[in-house]
């Protein structure tokens, strides 16, 4: 008799963590990184959400690879991404070649954000003027890699000052 009541417990636990087992965690969301300036603003309009702008030296950039590797590919940013903001990629690559108007995109971004170095990632929101095909920008704010964060937290600096940004803007 003192035996059925011990099994059913044991019984039960064993099928509840096979059950709880079998349930991975939901996996984030895939980054969706635009490069065409004008296809990202049209998501920004339609959602709601101010742009987030990666200058970046993509097949040369160490600091780039390693925001790419510490933060980027992180759980918590793809979250926090999907959730907050439109990205928009703009590449400066040494090896591969960009279509000139490509090119030309990336190069008056720069110019207008007076981006010196890289990695840096501006929030910002545009305004397009479609007569004159020109944009307005509004910018929040600019990160950089988050130098002086406990390494494997890189993340965690990063979407602090991220946040501040946005929240300063609300």
């Amino acid at each position: 008799m003192k035996m059925k009541f011990f099994l059913i417990p044991v019984v039960a636990l064993a099928l509840l963590a096979s059950l709880t087992a079998g349930r991975a965690k939901t996996p984030a969301p895939e980054l969706k990184w635009y490069t065409d300036m004008s296809e990202a603003n049209q998501v920004s309009e339609k959602t709601g959400k101010p742009l987030f702008a990666f200058f970046t030296g993509s097949d040369w950039c160490g600091w780039c690879m390693k925001l790419q590797r510490d933060v980027f590919a992180k759980d918590a940013f793809k979250e926090w991404a999907d959730k907050n903001v439109v990205l928009l990629e703009l590449d400066f690559p040494r090896r591969k070649q960009l279509t000139p108007e490509l090119q030309q995109q990336n190069s008056n971004l720069q110019q207008a954000f007076q981006v010196t170095g890289y990695p840096t990632c501006w929030i910002f929101k545009a305004e397009k003027d479609p007569e004159k095909n020109h944009y307005t920008l509004s910018a929040y704010g600019s990160l950089g890699y988050p130098t002086g964060a406990e390494a494997g937290k890189e993340e965690v600096a990063f979407l602090a000052n991220a946040n501040q940004i946005l929240n300063n803007k609300k």
